[in-house]
């Protein structure tokens, strides 16, 4: 599993119902893991892809830049974190 950190800059309460609108068009079990963070500059949503060749490709596709347009997000400062050694998720937290 590679995890990866988008970066969008912004008011939150502004990236906050857009994301939450390009969430929701994605199946609930899509997620491996997923966080959505407040931040002091925007919002950071950390997210895992199964290998590091899916983030590459996902992250650049037109399908995912797409979904952020429609959302109402601007395009995000991606930064690749690396492999996963161990996670551990109890339920959702929503706010």
């Amino acid at each position: 599993m590679f995890l990866s950190a988008y970066h969008f800059d912004g008011h939150p309460t502004a990236l906050l119902p857009a994301y939450d609108l390009l969430r929701q068009g994605f199946p609930p079990d899509t997620f491996e893991l997923h966080a959505c963070v407040v931040t002091g500059v925007g919002i950071t949503v950390y997210d895992a892809c199964p290998t590091r060749e899916v983030f590459e490709g996902f992250s650049i596709g037109p399908e995912f830049l797409g979904s952020l347009a429609a959302a109402g997000l601007p395009r995000p400062r991606i930064e690749p974190l690396g492999e996963v050694h161990h996670a551990v998720a109890g339920k959702s937290v929503t706010r």
